[in-house]
């Protein structure tokens, strides 16, 4: 056949170049033919077969296990909500046009946000500070972390200097460049045309750009990889979801996504222990995945502190996956039902908590926390304290109490100058530029004059501030005067430490000693001369106090001294501002003066409309801890004040984090677990059982009590609360009455050899023996974090009466009296019941370890016991109780300038104890104070009191105490 169709090629002419175009004529025309039939007779069938065609997995979250009470009652758990996510799902001719695309979705989607009043959730570490420049908002691995993502490095390693070096501003400069997000394309300018087809402004502001970038970024952190969507904005509001809904054909990506947010009940009682969740940063992802974990996303939620972040690993789910088909702009068509894997719900974690009695012991402390405030200020300007006055005698101004709206932040003084503000605020402002000026011009007068005055001849308000601009400005704030660089031992610095030079004197000398980052407030750096240094550092001083909030506040101080405000002002602004609800009728009273100033924050604090909280003066925090003897259970873990977990879960609120970290009553600071304190006189249980067990208190030991310890061969001596003495005192009566005395001779008597030699060491070595018995020198177990106690180490006789050096936390006290309780078993405290999956199936049960048991004999036991009902017998509020109570009282003093400590530890029935508990006051002046938090505890807890009685919602005044008394 081949041979035939050859001669006949040959026979007819034809040569071989017209045969090959003959035959590619005929290929184009089939090629033609199949385009036709492809685009125009089944085009729309083959399209719509093309949307069918795109499949992606997607993932189905799980929820969070909730967090419960010993009862089961909720503490935490998930509320459904709705997130915004974006994906790039689109198809693109030219980056140029991605990039477009891009931004012109995140820019719209930033107008509905902020139309709606959401803003994003984004983990992004450059935010704008209050000049308007951008500013890094993390350090060392975060931030490090965060710029590889940025340059697209796998590891902070890869990173060049410049890109590791990078300022805020410089990553911002490129993030918006073509290279990156292309916000701004300098190298081919955006087109108006372009501009307008993408409905994108000719510039952002700084906030729009930023926001337009977070958005960018997060997109980017998963390479874009299609149809891989992240979050931008969480639990938005329904009018959110509905305008997304109704633009989402031109809003290309974005979905509205069903989501869970963390909510936690009755936040302020239980966020010291429970903690919050928040978006994991790099550091601990990396964290996790060293762990073992390394299925966490990079937008995943985790537990950040407390009880979220110690069972995270219990508490987060497992999450599901399915397959779907989408079309191009990413809307689903269909699942495939055979590929779904169902998400695994996060266990239930049950606390040893009880949640009611929590709630009331907190409540109980505020109130007569508020009570022991109410009753010490007094309507003067001033209290002077004297040196060797009674801590009992030390008294709250009322002026304090109007600065501490202030100094607190109750009020918010940057409000005064704000467009908004009311007619009170801006004259209040005014009166305060006034006084501003007049304070920079005697600061720059000092600082420029060529006699200043030394620091120990100033006015006490032109002290302050210079302390302030030395210690707080120029050291905390900014790090100018770096104090790595000072010499202490210098002459000069000595000088301005005792006052007698100046301030110009000694800024000058440290700038010749090069003691100041001149880079921190001049471009000139290294070429300035000492007294170039100094003059610009004069003039940075000057401009940079202008708007700092805490220079500002010192000069509200004095504005109020001198009366150039008053404190019916400030009072008046509470309401201006809505830290109160509104009330006219009082408002008018105190504009009118028929309301003194005084007689209304005396009402707002007892009406705890005010809290001690917000004022942070002494008293304002307290904590409590109450076990269950039989088992070592944890009852409640109580610190005073809290916070809002909820505020800092989720979204985090920034603002309300960090007022947070300058509240003065520090309350992200756990009382009951963190703070350090001397157990006063509720020591003096260990001094008993170590002079009995030594052999050294028998029953025919006993001490005639003159009303002070005084120490053989010395002038020393240790008061006794009874001055006038106690008489005889055996060591049953002497823990009943806690006398000083008697515990001090058995104190001494420890450190007395066999050749009646007495040695302090030897004293506190053996008294230290049995506080380790009582393992006061070890944490209690407790999840949650806790300081390490401190056992005394000089002073065997006022460590025997707890007032040495010796420092432990409620929960360490809390411990040692379940253990006194017990008769000497020794728990490892725990926050935990159990953990169960969804289903209620108890996977770990946890159950108080107990970690030995005294080798204390039982007369011991019975005979502290004894001492401690008579603790109980002998004070007028707890002999009243229908139940039998021991305990033991404490005050301790640890600035005598300040109120004392109050403390109580108790057990109740005394015959068979079920219940015993630490109560402390810190400056809450007296142990009465705690025995009234105590009794109130007890009457709850044994329903000899009606709920409402005990938890009144006013401040507590009933008993108040303010003498030493033990």
């Amino acid at each position: 056949m081949v041979k035939k169709i050859k001669k006949f090629i040959k026979r007819i002419g034809l040569r071989r170049t017209t045969v090959l175009t003959l035959l590619f004529i005929g290929l184009f025309a089939i090629l033609l033919q199949r385009l036709f039939s492809l685009q125009i007779i089944h085009g729309q069938e083959y399209a719509d077969n093309f949307n069918l065609s795109i499949t992606r997995e997607r993932t189905i979250k799980s929820t969070r296990g909730n967090i419960r009470d010993r009862n089961g009652q909720l503490l935490a758990y998930n509320q459904l909500s709705y997130s915004v996510t974006l994906e790039d799902n689109g198809t693109y001719d030219t980056t140029r046009e991605q990039n477009l695309t891009l931004n012109h979705v995140a820019y719209e989607l930033l107008q509905i946000l902020q139309k709606h009043e959401e803003s994003t959730d984004i983990s992004f570490y450059i935010d704008l500070d209050d000049n308007g420049e951008y500013v890094y908002t993390a350090s060392g691995f975060t931030l490090n972390r965060f710029k590889a993502d940025v340059y697209g490095e796998a590891e902070i390693d890869s990173l060049e200097e410049d890109e590791l070096n990078a300022t805020a501003q410089e990553l911002m400069d490129y993030m918006c460049s073509e290279e990156r997000f292309a916000l701004v394309n300098n190298k081919s300018p955006y087109t108006a045309q372009e501009l307008s087809d993408h409905e994108l402004p000719e510039s952002f502001t700084p906030e729009e750009t930023l926001e337009v970038v977070k958005i960018r970024y997060i997109l980017s952190t998963n390479s874009y990889q299609k149809y891989i969507p992240v979050t931008i904005a969480t639990n938005v509001s329904e009018d959110t979801v509905a305008e997304i809904m109704e633009r989402k054909d031109s809003l290309q990506g974005v979905d509205i996504e069903e989501d869970s947010i963390r909510v936690y009940d009755d936040a302020e009682y239980f966020a010291n222990i429970i903690g919050y969740t928040g978006k994991a940063s790099a550091e601990e992802l990396e964290a996790l995945e060293e762990e073992g974990y390394d299925d966490y996303s990079t937008d995943a939620i985790i537990g950040k502190s407390g009880v979220e972040q110690l069972m995270e690993t219990q508490l987060r789910g497992q999450d599901g996956s399915e397959e779907v088909v989408v079309d191009r702009l990413g809307k689903i068509l269909d699942i495939n039902e055979n590929s779904k894997v169902d998400p695994v719900a996060g266990n239930d974690v049950y606390l040893s908590i009880d949640k009611d009695l929590q709630k009331v012991v907190y409540d109980v402390l505020e109130q007569k926390i508020a009570g022991i405030l109410v009753e010490n200020i007094v309507n003067t300007k001033t209290f002077e304290y004297v040196e060797g006055m009674d801590t009992a005698e030390i008294k709250t101004p009322i002026y304090d109490v109007y600065y501490a709206l202030i100094e607190n932040s109750v009020l918010d003084i940057g409000h005064f100058s704000a467009e908004d503000a009311t007619t009170l605020e801006q004259t209040v402002y005014s009166l305060f530029q006034q006084r501003q000026s007049q304070v920079f011009s005697e600061i720059s007068s000092e600082l420029t004059s060529e006699n200043p005055t030394a620091f120990q001849d100033l006015s006490e308000e032109m002290q302050e501030y210079q302390q302030y601009i030395v210690s707080d400005f120029l050291i905390q704030d900014t790090g100018i005067l770096s104090e790595g660089a000072i010499d202490v031992s210098d002459s000069v610095y000595k000088a301005w430490q005792n006052g007698t030079i100046s301030l110009k004197e000694f800024l000058t000398y440290a700038a010749g000693e090069n003691w100041i980052d001149i880079s921190r407030f001049s471009a000139e750096g290294e070429y300035l001369s000492s007294s170039e240094v100094y003059t610009a550092l004069s003039e940075y001083l000057t401009e940079s106090l202008s708007d700092d909030e805490g220079f500002s506040k010192i000069i509200y101080k004095y504005m109020l001294q001198s009366d150039m405000i008053s404190g019916t002002q400030l009072c008046m602004l509470l309401y201006d501002q809505g830290v109160l609800e509104q009330d006219e009728n009082t408002y008018n009273s105190l504009a009118s003066g028929s309301l003194r100033a005084y007689d209304f924050m005396i009402q707002k604090i007892t009406s705890l409309e005010i809290t001690p909280a917000q004022l942070a003066l002494d008293p304002c925090y307290g904590s409590a801890v109450v076990t269950d003897p039989k088992t070592g259970e944890t009852l409640a873990c109580v610190t005073y004040p809290g916070y809002d977990n909820n505020r800092l879960a989720n979204n985090m609120d920034s603002d309300y984090y960090n007022h947070l970290l300058e509240d003065l009553s520090r309350p992200l600071y756990n009382k009951a677990t963190q703070e350090t304190r001397a157990p006063g006189s509720t020591f003096k249980v260990v001094t008993a059982i170590a002079g009995i067990e030594e052999g050294i208190v028998d029953s025919n030991y006993g001490v005639v009590c003159d009303g002070a310890f005084h120490f053989p061969n010395s002038s020393d001596f240790v008061n006794c609360a009874n001055i006038y003495g106690h008489g005889y005192m055996s060591v049953v009566s002497g823990i009943a009455n806690s006398c000083n005395d008697f515990f001090g001779q058995v104190a001494y008597d420890l450190g007395t050899d066999s050749n009646g030699e007495f040695s302090d060491s030897l004293g506190l070595e053996t008294l230290n023996k049995y506080a380790k018995m009582f393992r006061l020198n070890e944490k209690t177990g407790l999840e949650i974090e806790e300081s390490e106690p401190q056992l005394a180490d000089a002073d065997v006789v006022r460590s025997a009466i707890g007032q040495s050096n010796a420092q432990y936390t409620t929960s360490q006290l809390a411990r040692y009296v379940t253990t006194i309780a017990s008769r000497g078993t020794s728990y490892d405290l725990t926050l935990f019941d159990k953990v169960t999956d969804a289903d209620g199936n108890v996977l770990e049960d946890y159950s108080p370890e107990i970690k030995g048991d005294l080798d204390v004999s039982d007369s011991t036991w019975s005979t502290v016991h004894e001492g401690m009902r008579g603790v109980a017998t002998r004070n007028p509020i707890l002999s009243s109780l229908d139940v039998a109570v021991a305990g033991k009282t404490g005050t301790a003093q640890e600035d005598l300038s300040r109120p004392s400590h109050g403390l109580f530890i108790g057990f109740a029935p005394y015959e068979d104890p079920e219940v015993a508990m630490a109560v402390r006051i810190s400056y809450g002046y007296s142990s009465g104070n705690a025995i009234s938090v105590a009794n109130d505890i007890f009457s709850y807890m044994y329903n000899l009191e009606d709920e409402s009685e005990i938890v009144s919602g006013t401040a507590n005044t009933d008993n108040i105490s303010t003498a030493q008394t033990d």
